[in-house]
């Protein structure tokens, strides 16, 4: 079956205009332009419009999408498979979410005793707003949408033990920090970078050296990261820099 462009937003819920500009920036051109001069779209667009619509809610920028698309390996079937997990794991911390908010509210009503588990689902609720409120759009800008979902999946799943094991990884680095600026050391180069590739892996589902590199980057560039090293002990960020860069290599 065959669209024009007005058939084409009605049925997709996306105007007119946007179609036209998608066009325009080569990220869907029409299959072909008919007799009167109308942009006529086909199967073939109509399923590269719904893959442009789907990375669109992730958050993923148009220029990428274009890229994902016009890769030769890139497989629009398992592109689908990865988002409907993604989307099944986001309603599933959602449902967790809304259950932690009504459990919340019932106990300030005095409606019941709330547990000190159901008070660590709230806190890990109120860390993961903060850091998307602070970090959330560079961290997208930098490693994707599915890759922030997928860790955001990981924190709120974490148990209380895990998120423990993450905090004392946390405070041994700082030490080790502390340390290392006073008296840096190739060992304690080391130590300090396999400790925050430990504390990553908490929240990470996957190792990746280049995503290692590139976060450590940020901490000298970004000056939030870097205060954040810094408070620890004064040029703690671009020694934890120069380490995990080196560790990666």
């Amino acid at each position: 079956m065959e669209y024009t462009v007005k058939a084409l937003a009605d049925l997709a819920g996306v105007s007119r205009r946007t179609l036209r500009y998608y066009d325009q920036t080569g990220l869907l051109r029409p299959a072909r332009i008919n007799s009167s001069g109308y942009r006529i779209y086909g199967q073939a667009e109509v399923d590269r419009l719904q893959l442009i619509l789907f990375y669109r809610m992730l958050g993923v920028r148009l220029d990428e999408i274009e890229q994902i698309l016009e890769r030769p390996e890139f497989d629009a079937a398992e592109a689908l498979r990865r988002h409907h997990a993604a989307l099944i794991e986001e309603r599933r911390t959602l449902d967790r979410l809304i259950q932690n908010v009504e459990r919340t509210i019932e106990a300030k009503e005095g409606g019941r005793h709330m547990q000190d588990r159901e008070k660590f689902e709230g806190f890990k609720k109120e860390r993961l707003e903060e850091n998307e409120s602070r970090y959330g759009t560079e961290i997208r800008e930098k490693y994707g949408e599915d890759t922030v979902r997928a860790s955001n999946a990981k924190w709120m799943g974490m148990s209380e033990e895990d998120y423990d094991r993450m905090t004392v990884l946390e405070a041994e680095l700082k030490e080790v920090l502390r340390d290392a600026v006073d008296n840096p050391t190739e060992a304690r180069a080391r130590r300090a970078a396999q400790l925050h590739k430990e504390w990553l892996m908490c929240t990470w589902t996957e190792y990746s050296k280049a995503a290692h590199q590139g976060l450590a980057e940020m901490y000298v560039a970004d000056g939030r990261f870097r205060k954040y090293y810094d408070d620890v002990a004064p040029g703690a960020a671009e020694f934890l820099r120069d380490a995990i860069v080196q560790y990666a290599e």
